[in-house]
């Protein structure tokens, strides 16, 4: 996928492009970073567990991926979101696949999440391959079920105590928009 330039509601303009090896270190930082601003990640601070050398060896490993994309967006350099995209491997799952994206809460309602799932959808779109992209998202996070609705994704059922912080167990809407 080529970058994409997208003019933001502030008037600041963002980046989207793919990730490369080089971005390992950046992006670790970023995660730390994003998961203590948010309980909507499947991970909090000092969880995300992955060296450098990893990170850098997934980055490789999703860029010669053909039914995976990870995508930044970044903001004068910084990344400011990321989103991962991982298709099924095997013949009768490689029409689909999941994502997981997050936004630094400074970008919030900027238009910085929908226009990082329309760098997606665009993406899939023009492969030959995906036909379904799904998700999985917390049933009280309002903001972007509004999001992912809008973008076309439809509820397809609800996945009971999936995610538990702090003691507390939380339920997970599976969403999916056909493409």
């Amino acid at each position: 996928m080529d970058g994409i330039a997208i003019a933001l509601k502030n008037g600041l303009v963002m980046e989207i492009r793919e990730a490369a090896s080089g971005d390992a270190g950046a992006l670790i930082a970023y995660v730390e970073e994003v998961c203590g601003e948010s309980d909507n990640l499947t991970f909090g601070p000092g969880e995300f567990g992955m060296t450098l050398a990893e990170e850098e060896a997934f980055l490789r490993g999703a860029a010669a991926a053909a039914g995976q994309v990870y995508l930044l967006g970044l903001v004068g350099g910084r990344i400011v979101a990321a989103l991962n995209f991982t298709a099924g491997k095997r013949p009768r799952t490689r029409h689909i696949g999941e994502f997981g994206v997050s936004v630094r809460r400074e970008f919030w309602d900027l238009g910085v999440g929908g226009a990082m799932l329309d760098a997606l959808i665009g993406w899939a779109r023009a492969t030959a391959t995906i036909r379904k992209i799904d998700l999985h998202v917390r049933t009280d996070n309002e903001r972007a079920i509004a999001l992912y609705r809008k973008k076309g994704f439809e509820i397809e059922g609800c996945l009971r105590s999936e995610l538990r912080i702090g003691g507390s167990c939380f339920d997970l809407y599976a969403m999916g928009l056909l493409l």
